[in-house]
């Protein structure tokens, strides 16, 4: 399993992200895929999952209506749109599969989001 993110940035307040996930070692169109951040001294947590062909997609509630999670299953691909970014989105992201609960023990390098003026 590998799992490659980028995307991430140093953004303002009220600004937009696009990341990104490549995924290869497994089957991608057969595995639901969510994406977790980890802010500084706190646990990763559970941001967004998205179904295998895309037909269904959860968010947390902190970002829901903000950040949107898409798939393109011939670029083994899962995507993370992030919208009116605020301060406490900083964190690192990282993708896995699985819809809310990481699927593999294996995670990537994640991709660092920082949120300020």
């Amino acid at each position: 399993v590998h799992l490659v993110e980028s995307g991430g940035g140093l953004v303002q307040p009220g600004g937009s992200l696009r990341l990104s996930c490549v995924a290869s070692g497994f089957t991608f169109s057969t595995k639901h895929m969510s994406w977790y951040r980890q802010a500084p001294e706190k646990e990763r947590e559970w941001v967004a999952g998205i179904t295998t062909a895309g037909g269904s997609t959860l968010y947390a509630d902190s970002v829901k209506g903000r950040f949107t999670i898409s798939r393109d299953n011939t670029k083994n691909t899962v995507y993370l749109q992030m919208n009116s970014l605020k301060p406490e989105d900083t964190a690192v992201y990282y993708c896995n599969a699985g819809y809310r609960t990481p699927f593999y023990d294996y995670w990537g390098q994640g991709t660092q989001v920082t949120v300020s003026s």
